[in-house]
């Protein structure tokens, strides 16, 4: 056998034939031309977390966006199990919201999510600001703690320069291929949020965040508005938890500031002959 020293101009000729082979190959530029790998290092550095937060707001509709008191969205979800894609047809959330958030993750102002397939109901949710209930009424805190701790994060930016608040801004990412400004916010409570705001239009993106069932993200794309309104709404919504796409939520329509009777958000046991 030769010596392992022989072998070493033999391993340096093989790596530079593999160069060789691929003409083709998209090659990193020199450092000193990094800045034409989009996202490899800070897009206008001068811009502070909260800078690229009033940003995103002005963009995701102003102070509509920032205090919209009430929101109603309706479309469809498709829900990716282990061997299946399974459609809710109708799925609609009604929310009414808080005027403080001093933690982001935990449910605030009042919430009702229902879905069906068909005529099955396939969800039912809701928040009436004390009680959590589900199809079969009022649930336990514990159980609800947990289920809200997986649904309650995007609203945070909104909050995000309220007082008590912080703004960090972090390394930029390329999301869905688009550079794009992260920033962590961190709540009064010390709860940690990571928002993506793309660099183009900052519109908001991503958001990331721990929740019981691991770390959650979300992805928006699609966006939409209507005439008089200067709300954009996201037409699509992706959801991940640790890495694996759980479900997508397609919005087709929204509602801004309508007043919803209480009895909305408090649910009593559902005997629907789908349910």
């Amino acid at each position: 056998m030769r010596p392992f020293k022989h072998a070493l101009p033999s391993l340096a000729l093989l790596g530079a034939c593999v160069a060789c082979a691929s003409p083709g190959a998209q090659l990193p530029p020199p450092f000193e031309l990094r800045q034409n790998m989009p996202a490899a290092v800070q897009s206008e550095p001068q811009l502070t977390g909260a800078d690229i937060i009033a940003q995103a707001h002005a963009s995701a509709g102003g102070p509509l966006f920032v205090k919209p008191a009430s929101l109603k969205l309706s479309g469809y979800n498709i829900i990716h199990a282990s061997n299946e894609d399974i459609v809710w047809d109708r799925y609609t959330m009604w929310r009414v919201f808080s005027e403080e958030k001093p933690d982001a993750h935990t449910a605030d102002g009042k919430v009702r999510i229902e879905a069906y397939s068909g005529d099955k109901l396939a969800m039912l949710l809701a928040y009436d600001g004390v009680n959590t209930y589900d199809q079969n009424g009022q649930m336990d805190d514990q159980s609800a703690n947990a289920t809200w701790g997986a649904n309650f994060g995007y609203g945070a930016i909104r909050n995000a320069l309220d007082d008590g608040w912080t703004q960090q801004r972090v390394a930029d990412r390329l999301i869905d291929g688009q550079p794009t400004f992260m920033i962590a916010l961190t709540d009064p409570s010390g709860g940690k949020t990571l928002f993506g705001v793309r660099c183009s239009d900052r519109a908001i993106v991503y958001v990331g965040f721990d929740t019981p069932r691991g770390w959650h993200e979300r992805r928006y794309s699609h966006f939409f508005s209507k005439p008089g309104s200067t709300w954009v709404q996201a037409g699509r919504v992706r959801l991940f938890y640790n890495g694996i796409k759980a479900n997508e939520a397609i919005w087709t329509d929204f509602e801004i500031g309508e007043a919803y009777e209480d009895a909305l958000f408090i649910i009593e046991k559902v005997n629907h002959p789908g349910a």
